[in-house]
């Protein structure tokens, strides 16, 4: 997927904004490309796990729509672990496995790391993100 590193950076301010709890949100976009970041509420309000809020969701899409985007992806951060899925994600995944999910790591806060991954048939395997 193409991203900006605008919106990598628009992902980790929300993850830092929602410390000490995970951030979540939507990648909007289409033809392999994100275009823009929908921060949303994680109604879990949890460090260890995440659910995208049922509200924000309807607005969110509502917003795609008179965009002409489409969903192309799901983020959510990890506060104090690697870019990595864990079996929840892996599992929660299952949903939506045609998107790219995409892991904001403030493992280490001066140096946050972004990076995809493809999430199908409960395998991990790696997306590639092309900043530009």
């Amino acid at each position: 997927m193409k991203i900006s590193q605008q919106l990598i950076d628009e992902m980790v301010a929300h993850a830092r904004a929602e410390l000490p709890n995970e951030c979540c949100g939507l990648v909007g976009g289409g033809d392999g490309r994100a275009t823009t970041v929908y921060p949303m509420r994680n109604e879990f309000e949890s460090p260890l796990r995440y659910k995208l809020d049922s509200k924000d969701n309807l607005r969110v899409s509502r917003e795609m729509d008179e965009a002409g985007e489409e969903i192309v992806g799901v983020f959510h951060s990890h506060t104090k672990s690697a870019a990595y899925p864990s079996q929840t994600d892996v599992n929660e995944a299952q949903a939506w496995p045609q998107l790219i999910y995409l892991i904001v790591s403030l493992q280490d806060e001066d140096a946050p790391e972004v990076k995809g991954y493809w999430l199908k048939d409960l395998a991990i395997t790696d997306a590639e993100l092309v900043i530009e």
